[in-house]
């Protein structure tokens, strides 16, 4: 049976100290530990971080879907997890977070930044009517 995207990004960030291949090669990586909003299962979503002031935010793009990824409703509905953090340099803490939704005018002024610099965000606001949600991770 063939890995899945996810599989293969988790097992690359845990076997090469938070460092993963193509399509995230040199980028600041994140495990983020989450629990199913109606299973309870436990889950782990690999996704890139950017910083803000103390805060670890997350994208909430689905790459463009329609519809919200299912981990934004599992934090949403249950906000304290874990995360797998990957510095870029090699190193990886795994820290306890919180994790809520940024206001408007926060959201407004960290998706600005990351657009600017990350053109592939800018490309998935244009294939999606909804609003992509930001998450900012803070350690509890």
């Amino acid at each position: 049976m063939a890995e899945d995207f996810n599989t293969r990004v988790i097992r690359e960030f845990r076997e090469n100290d938070g460092r993963v291949g193509e399509p995230f090669t040199g980028l600041p990586m994140i495990l983020v530990h989450h629990v199913g909003a109606k299973s309870g299962a436990e889950r782990i979503a690999p996704l890139r971080w950017f910083a803000d002031g103390d805060r670890w935010v997350v994208v909430a793009s689905a790459a463009g879907a329609p519809r919200h990824p299912a981990w934004f409703h599992n934090l949403m509905a249950n906000p304290d997890v874990t995360a797998e953090i990957a510095d870029g340099e090699g190193g990886v803490e795994t820290v306890p977070v919180h994790a809520a939704e940024l206001d408007e005018a926060d959201r407004d002024r960290v998706w600005a930044w990351i657009k600017e610099n990350n053109g592939g965000f800018a490309d998935y606001e244009r294939r999606t009517d909804r609003t992509i949600p930001l998450v900012g991770l803070t350690r509890r």
